[in-house]
């Protein structure tokens, strides 16, 4: 059985790396699609215990299932908005909507009054995604008529950043002075507009609130940039069986590699039912006893095979598994080869595999200042 390993020490050594590059700014942990694929109790047990207090979840099921976990000082947002029907489910939830449209804002209000109080809730506003988010001529119809909010406790107006990791860009700066223009027209509330590559632009980027993500679970937050962030998963495979081909022979499902010389061929238990990517076929590899060996042949549902003839037999016959993710081999690194991004490799990994979490030290819980 193949084994993950998630350190939540480096994950909250990652928050606290941010935290402190982007403050007087609040640094957030966004713990969506159950925690990037990590399990987001433990993920936002050990960010709140490293000074977290404030989670995004995209979904009012996620919120459901983890407002029990989390302490009352935790503020719980939902990032997709309100699907008809959900609303009781997030007050219930204490959770506070992020509201994109102005069938969002009619609801939450509705449900204010069926509550008798005034309900938190994020605003926000398209800033040139053009994703999620109040257009701007949505923008001025609530500035012209105050009443729409009159039930909503605005605690955040934000935005997202297209172009985050892309320091370069020069679409940061157009929405950052357009999330400013928006935002303007609002109730005046905490803003926030960074994600991870945006906490690692300048200060003017960062607001009250930042957003990370990929970077707590040790993503590279920019592009063409060194990755100051610790890794905080490992993968690591177990080696079924190896064998010796000879030139000629034919490797893996339509037999697409094919060895040109006498080759060491090893076959490992995890496939694209555990999350790996089939675009890996014949590009890629895994590391045996620290030695890169190609992956041969296609990825198949249960299997992989690699090339192991540059691996010392004697290591080779000493070591059950191969690395996939680890020292060797970033999440970064397997995301390219697959010509896909970090967060898909992540967030794709299955529940086949065992799983290891190195708890928070003591130690690394005492420093943090809860």
């Amino acid at each position: 059985m193949a084994l993950l390993t998630i350190d939540l020490n480096a994950l909250a050594a990652n928050y606290r790396t941010i935290a402190a590059r982007v403050a007087p700014a609040r640094a957030a942990g966004v713990v969506k699609a159950d925690g990037y694929g990590l399990g987001a109790v433990p993920v936002a047990d050990a960010l709140y215990r490293a000074g977290c207090r404030d989670f995004f979840v995209a979904l009012t099921g996620e919120a459901h299932a983890l407002r029990p976990t989390l302490p009352a000082d935790a503020r719980l947002f939902v990032l997709n908005g309100i699907a008809p029907g959900e609303e009781a489910a997030l007050v219930d939830a204490d959770a506070i909507p992020v509201l994109n449209c102005p069938a969002d804002i009619a609801r939450w209000g509705a449900a204010a009054r069926i509550n008798g109080r005034r309900l938190p809730a994020a605003l926000q506003v398209d800033s040139g995604m053009s994703r999620l988010g109040l257009a701007p001529a949505e923008v001025a119809a609530i500035a012209a008529d105050p009443r729409l909010l009159a039930d909503i406790d605005v605690v955040l107006v934000m935005s997202h950043l297209a172009c985050g990791d892309e320091p370069g860009s020069a679409a940061n700066e157009a929405q950052r002075a357009r999330f400013d223009e928006l935002a303007s027209m609002l109730p005046h509330a905490p803003r926030s507009l960074a994600n991870s590559g945006g906490s690692f632009l300048d200060g003017g980027f960062h607001g009250d609130l930042v957003r990370p993500g990929i970077a707590l679970y040790g993503g590279a937050p920019q592009e063409d940039r060194p990755n100051p962030m610790r890794p905080v998963v490992a993968l690591d495979a177990r080696i079924v069986q190896w064998r010796d081909v000879p030139a000629g022979t034919g490797v893996g499902y339509g037999l697409t590699s094919v060895a040109d010389h006498d080759r060491r061929i090893a076959t490992l238990s995890y496939g694209y039912a555990d999350g790996w990517p089939r675009m890996l076929s014949n590009r890629g590899a895994a590391y045996v006893a620290g030695v890169r060996a190609p992956i041969a042949g296609r990825v198949s549902m249960d299997s992989i095979c690699i090339d192991v003839t540059g691996v010392p037999l004697d290591l080779l016959v000493a070591t059950p598994h191969a690395e996939l993710i680890g020292p060797h081999q970033t999440i970064d690194r397997v995301a390219a080869d697959a010509g896909t991004i970090a967060y898909e490799i992540l967030t794709s990994l299955r529940h086949r595999h065992a799983r290891r979490i190195v708890a928070l030290r003591e130690q690394e819980d005492a420093t943090c200042g809860s």
